[in-house]
């Protein structure tokens, strides 16, 4: 890599370009709360030579550092793309939660926070709520479109889904719905606001932008597969919006189905453990389920004779996600039920 290549330290937001023609990689610094070091936050801005668009795009991975395929995929477009076959701007972060990433963990080390619970962020708080500020104040407003790529970490397994919030705004919903089927996934999720504060999928609908988020594997691997509906669904985003000049393509051609659109909007359709035990799914993400069908057991081995608790669906429908570890305490979510909806 030549020095031209090499990124940028910038101290302030004012210092990246955001509209210099081709493509400017940085490392945006954020001082540590502890000493005087940074964390820096790798960010790429490429606008095309082809001429400009009116939806720029952002994607993101590394919000959560135990993720690692959106880290993947979006390192791989940072130095793929390339500006001369582009319009349009993009705006790619790979390692949004940089610190959390280093240390393969959820919450960042730096200060304890998981970046997915910060924003909107905060301009005086601590690391991760002003880099959660930054991406709200200063990366939002340049942009159009949002894909934050995540995957089930250490705790939770998906099928592969992109996924987003059921956002009162009907166009807006729509629209999503259509961007999110070009990541050629088996099922879209449609999914509760209400599990969680602070999501950066979250602030951006509520700005009005066009927000993607996905799950694209899990157990703090990198799936083949997850990287693939990543880095080529990005790429898709951009030919649907026409920043490249080329068709949409497939991801998954051997899937004949059209991609499911399940929504589990509502917190009834999230199952927490009634205790703790070791957790024993017997079924599959994406599996097809009846109401009262028993899902999976809890056992408990404090004695060789205790008989495991048999943990039934609650409704029929389709298993969005599941709880991976064996080893489960009370109140943590062991599986999710969503229901088939049209669009």
């Amino acid at each position: 890599m030549s020095s031209e290549q090499q990124p940028a330290i910038v101290h302030e937001p004012a210092e990246i370009d955001w509209d210099r023609p081709g493509k400017h990689h940085y490392q945006v610094a954020f001082p540590l709360d502890g000493s005087w070091g940074y964390s820096l936050v790798p960010l790429t801005v490429i606008n095309g030579r082809r001429g400009r668009s009116a939806d720029n795009v952002l994607v993101v991975g590394g919000t959560h550092g135990n993720e690692w395929e959106g880290q993947v995929a979006v390192a791989g477009l940072c130095r793929d793309l390339d500006p001369d076959q582009l319009a349009g701007r993009v705006v790619l972060i790979p390692r949004l939660s940089e610190s959390a990433c280093a240390a393969n963990s959820r919450w960042s080390p730096l200060d304890g926070v998981n970046m997915n619970r910060a924003f909107p962020g905060e301009p005086a708080g601590s690391v991760s709520y002003r880099i959660a500020h930054f991406v709200t104040s200063s990366v939002f407003p340049v942009v159009r479109v949002v894909v934050d790529i995540h995957s089930g970490g250490r705790d939770t397994r998906f099928p592969h889904v992109a996924s987003f919030h059921p956002v009162a705004d009907l166009p807006q919903r729509r629209e999503m719905a259509e961007v999110a089927t070009l990541f050629d996934t088996a099922f879209v999720m449609i999914y509760s606001s209400d599990m969680a504060s602070g999501l950066l999928t979250d602030e951006a609908e509520a700005a009005g932008k066009i927000t993607i988020g996905t799950e694209f594997g899990y157990g703090e691997s990198v799936d083949r597969r997850g990287v693939q509906h990543g880095y080529e669904g990005v790429r898709n985003v951009l030919r649907h919006y026409r920043l490249l000049a080329e068709p949409v393509v497939r991801i998954d051609p051997e899937r004949a189905a059209p991609a499911r659109f399940i929504e589990a909007a509502t917190l009834d359709g999230y199952l927490p453990a009634p205790r703790d035990g070791v957790w024993e799914p017997l079924i599959d993400p994406g599996d097809d389920v009846r109401a009262g069908q028993v899902v999976g057991r809890l056992h408990d081995f404090s004695s060789q004779v205790s008989s495991p608790l048999p943990i039934h669906a609650p409704r029929d429908g389709v298993v969005l996600m599941l709880h991976y570890p064996a080893v489960t305490t009370k109140g943590q979510t062991l599986f999710s039920v969503g229901q088939e909806v049209p669009f």
